[in-house]
């Protein structure tokens, strides 16, 4: 545990539930937690029992990738942990593939309806829609948009053309219809209409609508990847949008969880359980405050492009998976003290971007 960490405080200390078992972590909701096969290898899924236009099931939260290993944990959650009740609708969070990529398969199990925002819903449309193009972490599109900014050898620059169907094929396919929902709306997820209430709350910067849900009768607070305990929140400069600000749309979006009660039980997907948000929310912007320094700094002493910053705020070695999120948050620091007017981005005979005091 990083120092970090000891200002939080886990509850549930370090008991993990198996994959495939449901652990419970307030009144009908439990937690799942399931393997991935990435350098991140878990996300954290949610149970909460539901009783929906006069049925009563459960609510699922998040996916997991398309994979069998996968279904096979889930098939044993249906045959034990559901108590003999069907599934009655699937939420995602937001578009990414750990959440979203069995939906497809757990809505025509069980004739569910998928809900999660438009923004995410049709984001994954666009990056599983077969273009040829790839997506935000392959294909020429991606190759092309991190050779202008400095990932320049032949290797990697052939191993992201070469990921073109890296989308697709944790997501292969999606629900032809969903329940949209949007900021400010309450989603009535459980049994007791007292405490049934879940507030959605969206945020930016990470995905184009990420979706987060507070039950204020219950104190908890289904953070999705908004809010994490160990790791900060990826948030990069992608192709599909050049030129965005993602990193300050992230911070913003942290301010809407300001409000909330410093002892919600925050349930995230990834990492355990943890209390003590507004610390969290403390860690995050200086994390980002501390890496921004060193970005302007680096480009005081020479015109640095994204990869040359990739050296300045990440001390470790990348494979090609992680250096397209290592490139793009990169750039989204770069893009911070660009759209504030703080350096100034250049473009140089060779294609690649550059930017300086």
């Amino acid at each position: 545990m990083n120092a970090l960490e000891h200002e939080l405080q886990y509850p549930f200390g370090e008991t993990l539930p198996e994959s495939g078992a449901r652990q419970q972590v307030a009144p009908g909701v439990y937690w799942l937690r399931m393997p991935l096969p990435f350098a991140l290898d878990h996300i954290n899924l949610w149970l909460v029992r539901d009783r929906l236009e006069g049925r009563d099931g459960w609510t699922i939260i998040d996916c997991g990738v398309t994979n069998d290993t996968i279904k096979a944990h889930w098939e044993t959650v249906f045959a034990n942990e559901l108590d003999g009740l069907p599934v009655l609708r699937v939420l995602a969070t937001h578009c990414h593939p750990d959440h979203i990529g069995l939906a497809h398969w757990l809505c025509k199990r069980w004739d569910a309806r998928l809900w999660m925002s438009l923004g995410d819903y049709m984001n994954a449309r666009v990056m599983g829609g077969g273009s040829g193009a790839g997506s935000n972490a392959g294909g020429d599109f991606a190759a092309s948009h991190f050779a202008r900014h400095g990932l320049t050898d032949p290797d990697s620059l052939e191993k992201l053309r070469a990921r073109k169907s890296y989308y697709p094929s944790l997501v292969p396919d999606l629900p032809t219809q969903y329940r949209r929902m949007m900021d400010g709306d309450t989603v009535h997820i459980g049994t007791d209409p007292a405490r049934s209430g879940w507030r959605v709350i969206t945020g930016f910067g990470h995905a184009p609508e990420h979706v987060a849900l507070y039950n204020a009768a219950l104190n908890v607070l289904i953070s999705g990847d908004m809010v994490l305990p160990r790791i900060s929140t990826n948030v990069s400069v992608f192709d599909m949008e050049p030129e965005a600000n993602p990193l300050k749309l992230y911070l913003d979006s942290l301010g809407k969880y300001e409000p909330l009660p410093e002892d919600v039980l925050i349930l995230p997907s990834h990492g355990r359980p943890f209390r003590n948000l507004h610390i969290r929310i403390k860690q995050l912007r200086e994390h980002h405050v501390e890496r921004l320094a060193e970005t302007r700094a680096a480009c005081v002493e020479k015109a640095c492009n994204a990869h040359d910053i990739v050296g300045v705020i990440f001390n470790r070695q990348f494979d090609i998976h992680q250096m397209t999120f290592a490139m793009g948050e990169a750039l989204a620091h770069l893009h911070v003290l660009w759209h504030a007017g703080e350096v100034r981005r250049e473009i140089g005979g060779d294609g690649v971007v550059r930017f300086r005091v």
